[in-house]
């Protein structure tokens, strides 16, 4: 059973930066294949960002795209979501996931954190 406990949320103004951290607690992290998804308030969860279990290749959506980047450090259980040029449409819960294979759909993936919630302010 994987945790993955998030970290990094806040309050930032438009045209910002945060930076999201997802710590893993199994040693077999490094195996497996994570993606970062969001929910804006009264919406569905929707991807943002995956990478394969080996960082060779990630995914982005396309409202993402050029400003956000999503890296991990094996070494240390994480995985990344580094988050530039906010905007207010931004504002969700983020949630890390993880499972065997990359996916951008939030139905594939087995183990979830709580989430971490990011508020842009215009």
């Amino acid at each position: 059973q994987v945790q993955l406990v998030e970290s990094g949320g806040g309050l930032v103004q438009a045209g910002g930066s945060l930076r999201l951290s997802c710590v893993a607690s199994e040693r077999t992290f490094r195996t497996y294949a994570m993606g970062w998804f969001r929910q804006p308030p009264g919406k569905e969860r929707e991807f943002v960002a995956a990478i394969t279990w080996t960082a060779g290749n990630t995914y982005y959506a396309d409202s993402v795209k050029g400003r956000f980047t999503i890296f991990r450090l094996n070494a240390k259980n994480t995985v990344y979501l580094q988050m530039n040029s906010l905007k207010p449409e931004d504002t969700a819960v983020y949630y890390c996931a993880a499972d065997n294979t990359v996916s951008t759909s939030a139905d594939e993936y087995d183990y979830w954190g709580r989430g971490t919630q990011v508020t842009i302010s215009s």
